[in-house]
């Protein structure tokens, strides 16, 4: 089996389990209990807040633990807003994309439902580009936060996010990015980006499930979404998971360490791969931007067929991959980043995407570019005799 669905997750490294398997074992001990056992799970904790703090170019204080990607976009979106708010209640706008990840785009809804928010979406180009023309026409007195992702999960495209956050600091509004598929392949030096929160998700860069973290920079505003005992300085209350931590703290380390290298080979391997499922698809479409992108995913519409039966032949022929976000997995409805991106309804249900972790090799590419011509005709095909 060949595996090119890293967008949705990636397996957990080696390295990764041996750093947290002292967590899992013998240090077990709860973290704020005044013991042996719990200090000494207190003091890994501070040592992987540190280790992350010096990856993301940040202080350990601004640095706190999640559940994962979900929730760190959660507590950044409703929490920085609800603060905000809170301070001055004409604050009663959000900012976000059209093509955010659904934690971002609930979460912001959820406050249109409850709290009365506007929330006022920045339109793409057919790149799935947000400019700083069309973000600076959606600017507000009013508004309380930008959100805009900085890299897309379905389509692979890189937002310009320093750019975008100098811009809404002009403004004095605060600026988080989801910077979960970026997380392994994009600078996340917290100063040069100039944002003010970004979320991070362990499990797609080869931690397990269930960590995160949200970067919440010094003196903004923050009300918990999760309370109880006051863990993470009172921003997110509950038992932190001391091994998470500990395996997204390496994994960061790890991806820091081999980045830029892996990152021009993964990237050519990509370019290569594209230009084979053109080659061999000669009506595929890439979807995305032709550079600004990240080097694990290329991403096609393949018209004439549906993406969920192409998905069955890759299968078939040891190709593992996605139609679009693993969030949406068995919904009929067209990826709304797709047509954000001005793809049509009926186009976008053909959408496949291939996405890769730093392992993938040029033979693995190969024989998907190969496989991808072959389930393409054989759904064609197939079409064509049930039309008959």
């Amino acid at each position: 089996m060949i595996f090119l669905d890293a967008a949705a997750t990636t397996p957990v490294r080696r390295e990764v389990l041996d750093a947290m398997w002292p967590y899992l074992t013998g240090s077990f001990g709860n973290p704020s209990s005044h013991h042996t056992l719990g200090e000494a799970a207190a003091a890994a904790l501070a040592q992987a807040r540190a280790a992350v703090a010096g990856v993301l170019g940040c202080r350990q204080g601004e640095v706190v633990f999640t559940a994962g990607g979900t929730e760190a976009d959660n507590l950044a979106v409703k929490g920085i807003a609800l603060a905000r708010q809170a301070a001055d209640p004409r604050l009663d706008r959000v900012v976000i994309s059209a093509v955010e990840h659904p934690a971002v785009e609930e979460s912001a809804r959820y406050l249109e439902r409850f709290h009365g928010f506007t929330v006022d979406v920045v339109p793409v180009d057919g790149t799935g580009r947000v400019t700083p023309a069309a973000l600076a026409g959606m600017l507000r007195p009013e508004t309380a936060l930008v959100s805009i992702m900085y890299a897309n999960n379905e389509v692979g495209t890189v937002q310009p996010i320093a750019a975008l956050a100098e811009l809404a600091h002009a403004h004095g509004i605060p600026f988080h990015t989801d910077a979960v598929q970026a997380a392994g392949w994009l600078p996340l030096d917290t100063r040069e980006l100039g944002v003010d929160a970004m979320s991070i998700s362990g499990h797609k860069l080869g931690a397990p499930k269930g960590c995160g973290l949200l970067f919440v920079r010094s003196r903004t505003r923050l009300e918990p979404v999760i309370h109880g005992g006051g863990q993470e300085r009172g921003r997110r209350s509950g038992t932190e998971n001391v091994a998470g931590a500990v395996g997204l703290a390496t994994a960061l380390g790890l991806a820091r360490n081999h980045q830029e290298v892996q990152r021009e080979r993964v990237a050519a391997l990509r370019d290569r791969f594209i230009h084979d499922v053109l080659a061999g698809v000669p009506d595929a479409v890439l979807t995305g931007h032709p550079s600004e992108r990240l080097p694990s995913v290329a991403s096609f519409c393949f018209p004439g067929t549906s993406g969920e039966s192409v998905l069955l032949e890759l299968e078939r022929r040891g190709v593992v991959c996605s139609s679009g976000s693993a969030c949406a997995a068995g919904s009929d409805a067209p990826s709304t980043v797709l047509t954000a991106l001005g793809v049509s309804a009926e186009v976008a249900q053909t959408a496949v995407r291939f996405s890769f972790d730093s392992s993938v090799s040029q033979a693995d590419l190969d024989h998907a570019a190969a496989a991808v011509r072959a389930a393409v005709a054989g759904v064609k095909n197939l079409g064509a005799g049930h039309s008959r």
